[in-house]
C-alpha cells in the first residue's frame, strides 16, 4: 500500500505561488497538489500549462476551493490584503494551512488570525518564514545555542533587494504595509530565533532615505531604511533594508557575542566560481530572493507537511509572526513619524519625558 499523502491546495500562483504550487506537486514526497486558485486569468493560464496536466483542479475562487473534497491544507501565497481572511476560511474548515509572510500588515488581524487558530488546536498553521528552513541559518542558530560565541548580545541583520527600474516596488508599496513590515520582518524574526522569543523591546527607532524611488514617499515609505531596537534584556538588533542593490540580492545577518560572532552570507555569492582577470577578482550574486533561499522553501514545504501527517510539533510558533509584525510596525512608525518610541519592561507602550 502506498504511503498517505497530504492533499494541499494552492492558493495564489503569482511569482512566488507559482514557487509553492511547484515544490508541493513535485519537491514534497509526502504531498499531493490537488487544487490550485488564481483570480488571474493570465495566472490561471500558466496553470493550465504546469499544473493541471498533473490532475491539479484549478479555480478562479478561493471559497469553491476550499470546498473541494479530499482536501487537507492550504499554502497561501496570494496578496498579502488576503492572507488572514483566506487563512482563517482555511482554518474554520479545518483545513491545515501555511501562509507567506505576514500575515497581514495590520497587528490586530495578525490577532485574529491567532485567536481563531485557537480555537482548533488540531489544524496546524504556519507562517513562511523561509530563513528558519536555511540550512546556514540552522548551523549558525546550532552553534550559538552549543555557546561558540558566547552570551549572544547584538544582532545585526539586513534584507537588500535589487535594484528594480521597472516600478513594481512603487505600486508595491501602496499596500505592502512599509518596507519594514515587507521586509525586516524576516530580520526580526531571526531576532526572535536567536535572542529567544520571549524578548521585550524597550526602545525603538528608524530612519530613512528614499534614493532611487521617488514614488514611493507618496505611501510614506522609503527606498533605504536602517531601524534599532533595543531589548530589556540588554540586547540590541540593527536592521538596514533596501530596494536598490546594483549588484543583485544581498541578505546577510551577524550575531555578536560575549566571546566570538557568527555571519550568515556575509560575502554573498550565487556559486563558487570567482572570475580572475586584469579588472579583478569577481563572483555572481544571486539575483532576487529565491535565489539564496529556494532549497529553504522546500524544506519548509517538506516540514509543514511532515508536521500535518504526524501530528507533530510545528517548527515556528503562530504568535511569533504576530510578534515579527507588531515589532516590524512599530519600526515604520518610528520610520515615518520620526520619533523614537519606548515601552515598560511589560511591553506596555509608554511616552518619555522630554527636558
Amino acid at each position: 500500500m502506498a504511503p498517505r499523502k497530504l492533499q494541499v491546495a494552492a492558493a495564489g500562483l503569482g511569482r512566488m505561488g507559482k514557487r509553492h504550487a511547484i515544490n508541493f506537486l513535485s519537491r514534497t514526497p509526502r504531498a499531493e497538489l490537488v487544487a490550485a486558485f488564481s483570480p488571474d486569468p493570465e495566472e490561471l493560464q500558466w496553470g493550465k500549462q504546469h499544473l493541471e496536466p498533473y490532475g491539479v483542479v484549478l479555480y478562479n475562487n478561493f471559497d469553491k476551493m476550499i470546498e473541494q473534497t479530499g482536501l487537507e491544507a492550504v499554502v497561501i501565497a496570494t496578496a498579502t490584503s488576503v492572507h488572514a481572511e483566506e487563512a482563517i476560511k482555511s482554518i474554520e474548515k479545518n483545513l491545515h494551512v501555511l501562509c507567506e509572510k505576514p500575515l497581514s500588515t495590520s497587528v490586530a488581524i495578525c490577532r485574529e488570525v491567532l485567536e481563531v487558530a485557537k480555537t482548533r488546536p488540531g489544524v496546524k498553521v504556519m507562517c513562511g518564514f523561509s530563513r528558519r528552513f536555511d540550512a546556514s541559518y540552522r548551523d549558525a542558530y546550532d552553534k550559538v545555542e552549543n555557546g561558540a560565541i558566547g552570551r549572544p548580545s547584538i544582532l545585526r541583520s539586513q534584507t537588500c533587494d535589487k535594484h528594480d527600474p521597472s516600478g513594481f516596488f512603487v505600486e508595491y508599496a501602496a499596500w505592502s504595509g512599509g518596507v519594514f513590515v515587507d521586509m525586516t520582518v524576516h530580520d526580526i524574526d531571526l531576532t526572535l530565533m536567536f535572542f529567544g522569543d520571549d524578548i521585550m523591546p524597550k526602545a525603538i527607532s528608524a530612519h530613512g532615505i528614499v534614493a532611487v524611488q521617488p514614488g514611493l514617499k507618496r505611501y510614506n515609505d522609503y527606498d533605504n531604511a536602517v531601524g534599532i531596537v533595543e531589548f530589556w534584556n540588554g540586547k540590541i538588533a540593527y536592521y538596514y533594508n533596501s530596494r536598490m542593490m546594483a549588484h543583485g540580492q544581498e541578505d546577510v545577518t551577524e550575531v555578536i557575542g560575549t566571546e566570538g560572532k557568527v555571519s550568515v552570507n556575509l560575502n554573498p555569492q550565487s556559486n563558487l566560481v570567482n572570475v580572475y582577470t586584469p579588472a579583478g577578482i569577481t563572483r555572481e550574486v544571486p539575483p532576487h530572493y529565491y535565489g539564496r533561499f529556494e532549497m529553504a522553501f522546500v524544506q519548509e514545504a517538506n516540514e509543514f507537511t511532515a508536521s500535518c501527517l504526524d501530528d507533530t510539533p510545528l517548527p515556528l510558533k503562530l504568535r511569533n509572526a504576530v510578534k515579527a509584525v507588531e515589532i516590524g510596525s512599530w519600526l515604520q512608525e518610528a520610520l515615518v513619524s520620526g520619533k523614537q518610541i519606548h515601552f515598560d519592561e511589560t511591553g506596555r507602550r509608554v511616552e518619555r519625558a522630554s527636558l
